[in-house]
């Protein structure tokens, strides 16, 4: 019997953290302790056993010793199992929480006895106490989900059900949020689906977390935008999830989003002579600006009957022969037929008279805001060339990504004062024309910069910016990123022969059907790359900037083996020559990798490097370097090396030395 008591002591002790008897009899005290618990608190079997103290008692912290006592006396009355958890104060004086799970026993001699079970839960404690606190300073909406193709929702807290305004479910009623639980995807709009998996599948596919805004759909119908991060993980039963944690900024987003209307509808009012709101699913219209001189100026911002509206305007402005099939084309819109066959902005141009009473020819185009009201914006066309096929299909933010999704159109509007640009909107092609990242870009909104060095890296000429301010209309040419070829370009400027201090708009928009006639407009860009001398990659004749040296470096070596396949391991030992190939350089390897992947996918040339399996190599075939050409063995490359290669790195010197020996040699 001793021996198998023993045993199970060593079972217990092998898989329980503590475990004790008490007396459960005035005063309580214990009655047995296993060498478990003397380790997790500090204090031996003899100290927990001395008849003539309560050390267990003493030991549970002062704020927690009533719930203590109430817990063994409850125990002591009837056989049970209870559970508590509390702090107990180790013998080094610091503190850990406990769960003790107590099976209470009457023995034959009638002695009510506990068998107890502890478990030191400070680790989780701490952690639940952090994500308390987390919420209760930035209320945070958490999930978790599985990594199926329609995720199911395992966990969901409660200020996450409150984002998501669940209503209460009734006897008979449809419980919503069960239907969340088995498929994600209903708590997002539809539109926004596609982006969301998007999300998911590079998430999972790389391990790595994503950050950003994303929409969702609320109970009552409305849309909540959050801003929140996923990440997968593996839980504790191995297996792999999703994990968001979510902050609900739609109040932000539509101060912000109202901000951003009213700074382009300014914009929009400097370029354009009337600008109305159509709405088709109240039939009205009303007019958001006109001019001073304009009959509507008195009706600004008063819904009208759209028929109505149309015909005024028509009756005291539209010149009489064209009224038919100006007519025609708000017919067509109203009906839905101008997009019908076209993604491109419906346009029309027609004769109206001017304030100055005298007949002139004007421009009209509708811009897209949603799926019921568009913007009609009409424009006089300058006198000496009747050209206004301008696009641009919107003036809220989101709706202008669409638009550059869909055609890889450059729109960009400026704000100007002083000799000081501020940006209000670009698409990516058009930061990529003026040679900015989209982080400069936000930069520059928000504090400005002189207008000779916002264009230095655009490639084109300031006299070309001051014939723009002189006429109110210029031309430029950039290289779409995009499209993979060069486009022209088109600005106006809201104000002409501009002064010092005056306050103008400039609107860019691409040149429909008008590119360069050039051999490269339809080839993807020519990546070239010099290795004589210091290295430099260029796109279309523009050097890249890369943000990181250590990622040109990486590159560098790419190009170096000539199109072999560099592992890990070896870039490692040629980056960082001093250091030893461990989980720190690994993981600092990853980053620059990562950094040159995304500068080679901003300039549009990914496809130059292949990875397989952490291996990486220069796709030699798609790219023009001088070291290639040169060892090609092709008289006119003969005079390409000079006797420097790869002067900003230190590795290059083994190449070098080959190509010094050919110069000997021949």
């Amino acid at each position: 019997m001793k021996n198998t008591l023993k045993n199970m002591e060593e079972i217990l002790s092998q898989n329980v953290s503590g475990f004790h008897q008490y007396i459960l009899k005035e005063p309580f005290r214990l009655g047995y302790v296993s060498k478990n618990l003397c380790d997790m608190t500090g204090f031996s079997e003899k100290e927990f056993l001395d008849k003539n103290e309560e050390k267990y008692m003493e030991q549970v912290y002062s704020a927690d010793r009533e719930r203590y006592s109430s817990f063994l006396h409850k125990l002591s009355l009837e056989e049970q199992t209870l559970t508590l958890q509390y702090r107990l104060v180790k013998k080094d004086g610091s503190i850990i929480y406990v769960n003790d799970t107590v099976n209470s026993k009457l023995l034959k001699d009638g002695t009510m006895v506990g068998y107890s079970v502890l478990t030191d839960i400070t680790e989780v404690k701490n952690e639940n106490n952090n994500l308390q606190f987390l919420n209760e300073t930035i209320p945070c909406g958490f999930l978790k989900y599985t990594c199926e193709k329609q995720p199911k929702i395992t966990y969901i807290n409660k200020q996450m059900l409150e984002f998501l305004r669940f209503p209460e479910v009734s006897d008979g009623e449809l419980d919503y949020f069960e239907l969340c639980k088995d498929n994600i995807y209903l708590m997002i709009p539809a539109e926004e689906r596609r982006r969301f998996a998007i999300y998911l599948d590079r998430v999972y596919k790389k391990g790595a977390p994503i950050a950003g805004e994303m929409v969702i759909q609320r109970c009552d119908g409305t849309k909540a935008y959050l801003f929140g991060w996923v990440t997968k993980c593996t839980n504790e039963q191995g297996i792999e999830e999703f994990q968001s944690a979510c902050m609900d900024i739609t109040e932000r987003h539509y101060l912000k989003k109202e901000r951003e209307t009213k700074r382009y509808l300014k914009a929009l009012t400097d370029v354009y002579d009337l600008v109305f709101e159509f709405d088709n699913s109240e039939n009205m219209v009303k007019c958001l600006y006109s001019q001073p001189s304009s009959t509507f100026k008195n009706f600004e911002n008063i819904p009208m009957q759209m028929d109505d509206a149309i015909e005024k305007w028509m009756s005291t402005s539209v010149y009489r022969e064209d009224r038919k099939d100006v007519r025609a084309f708000f017919k067509d819109y109203k009906l839905g037929k101008l997009s019908e066959h076209s993604l491109k902005p419906p346009q029309i141009k027609y004769r109206a008279l001017s304030s100055s009473g005298r007949i002139q020819t004007y421009s009209g185009i509708f811009l897209k805001i949603n799926s019921s009201t568009s913007l009609f914006c009409s424009r006089k066309m300058p006198d000496d060339q009747e050209t206004s096929d301008l696009r641009i299909e919107n003036v809220t933010l989101k709706n202008m990504q669409e638009l550059v999704m869909r055609f890889t159109e450059g729109i960009v509007a400026f704000e100007v004062q002083n000799g000081i640009v501020k940006p209000l909107y670009t698409s990516d092609n058009v930061c990529n024309f003026f040679g900015y990242t989209k982080d400069k870009w936000i930069f520059f909104a928000e504090n400005g910069l002189p207008i000779k060095d916002f264009i230095s890296q655009s490639g084109i000429d300031y006299e070309d910016v001051e014939k723009l301010f002189a006429t109110g209309e210029s031309e430029f040419t950039y290289f779409d990123m995009t499209q993979n070829s060069y486009r022209r370009i088109k600005a106006i400027c809201s104000k002409k022969n501009l002064d010092e201090g005056e306050h103008c708009y400039i609107m860019l928009y691409n040149l429909d059907g008008k590119g360069i006639a050039t051999s490269d407009v339809s080839e993807k860009p020519k990546v070239l790359i010099r290795t004589f001398g210091y290295f430099d990659v260029f796109v279309g004749e523009k050097p890249i900037a890369f943000r990181s040296e250590k990622s040109k470096e990486l590159f560098a070596l790419l190009v170096d083996r000539r199109g072999g396949f560099v592992s890990s391991e070896e870039a490692i030992s040629f980056l960082w020559e001093d250091e030893p190939i461990n989980t720190v350089t690994l993981a600092r390897y990853r980053k620059v990798a990562l950094r040159l992947k995304n500068i080679l996918e901003e300039y549009g040339i990914s496809d130059v490097v292949e990875s397989v399996d952490g291996k990486r190599r220069i796709v030699t075939e798609k790219v023009k370097c001088d070291l290639y050409d040169y060892l090609s063995g092709k008289e006119e490359h003969r005079g390409l090396f000079k006797g420097s290669y790869l002067t900003n790195y230190s590795w290059g010197e083994n190449t070098l030395g080959e190509l010094t020996g050919d110069i000997v040699f021949n």
